[in-house]
C-alpha cells in the first residue's frame, strides 16, 4: 500500500518476509482444517486463526513502514535542521513519522507474537507478570521446561540482535512515556552546545536498527511457525 502511495511498484515478497508468511499462513491452513474436524466447541482454533492473520498484517505493515522511513530518509541531505529548506523539513518529517511508526510496530508484533506463544503452550506468563512482552513470554520456555528447542531457537535470536533492539526499545519507551524521540536527540544537543545549531541524528544508523528488528522479527515469525507446524504434521500422522 504504501509504496504505491510513493510512487514505487508493490513488493514481491522474498527473502525473510516470504519464509515467515509462508509460515503463517501453512498454520492458518492447518488451523482451518483443525477447525473443520473437530468444528472446534471451544474456539480455540478460531482464535488462534485470527492471531496468526494479524501476525501476517503486522509483518506486512513493519516492513512497508520501515521502507518508507528508509525512502524519506533517502531525501535527506542536510546535516542540521537550521539549513534545510521547507521540502527537505517536510521530507525529515516524513522519516521521523515513519520511522517512529516502524519500531512501534515492531514491538506491538513481539508482543502478539508473545500472546501466540503463551497461550498455544499453555505457558501461563500472566502469572508471572500480569501485563507481560514478549520478551518475558520466552522466559517460560527454560522456567517450565518446554518445548526446549523452539525455546533455545528464539533465544538465541533474540540474542543475536540484542544490541539493535535494545536500541529500538529505549526509543520506544522514550516515545511512549517520556518525549517525543527526535526531541529528545535534540534536548541532549542542547546540553553539549546551548547556541550551536541542531545536527540530525544519524539517519543511517538508525535505519539500520529498525531493519534488523524487522530481520529479527521475521526470524522469530519463521522460528515458531515452522515449529507449530510440525506439531500439527506430528499429530495428523498420530491420528
Amino acid at each position: 500500500m504504501l509504496r504505491t502511495l510513493l510512487g514505487e511498484p508493490p513488493r514481491e515478497n522474498e527473502g525473510l518476509i516470504a519464509e515467515a508468511v509462508d509460515a503463517m499462513v501453512k498454520t492458518v491452513q492447518r488451523v482451518e482444517g483443525e477447525i473443520k474436524r473437530s468444528q472446534d466447541p471451544t474456539h480455540d482454533y478460531r482464535k488462534m486463526e485470527i492471531w496468526v492473520r494479524g501476525l501476517i498484517s503486522s509483518i506486512d505493515e513493519l516492513e512497508q513502514s520501515a521502507f518508507a522511513a528508509g525512502f524519506f530518509r533517502n531525501k535527506v541531505k542536510t546535516d542540521f535542521i537550521d539549513d534545510m529548506d521547507p521540502v527537505e523539513k517536510s521530507d525529515y518529517a516524513r522519516y521521523v513519522y515513519f520511522y517512529k511508526d516502524g519500531f512501534i510496530r515492531l514491538f506491538s508484533l513481539l508482543d502478539k507474537l508473545g500472546c501466540v506463544l503463551d497461550d498455544f503452550f499453555e505457558l501461563h506468563t500472566e502469572k508471572v507478570k500480569p501485563h507481560y512482552s514478549y520478551f518475558t513470554v520466552l522466559r517460560q520456555f527454560p522456567y517450565l521446561k518446554v518445548h526446549t528447542d523452539l525455546g533455545q531457537e528464539l533465544d538465541e535470536i533474540r540474542e543475536a540482535y540484542k544490541e539493535p533492539i535494545s536500541v529500538l526499545r529505549k526509543r520506544r519507551n522514550t516515545e511512549i512515556h517520556f518525549m517525543n524521540m527526535e526531541m529528545q536527540d535534540d534536548l541532549w544537543q542542547r546540553h553539549q552546545t546551548l547556541h550551536g545549531k541542531i545536527e540530525l541524528e544519524d539517519l543511517d544508523r538508525y535505519m539500520k536498527d529498525l531493519w534488523l528488528g524487522y530481520e529479527m522479527a521475521c526470524k522469530s515469525l519463521i522460528a515458531v511457525f515452522s515449529y507449530i507446524n510440525r506439531l500439527f504434521e506430528e499429530k495428523r500422522a498420530k491420528s
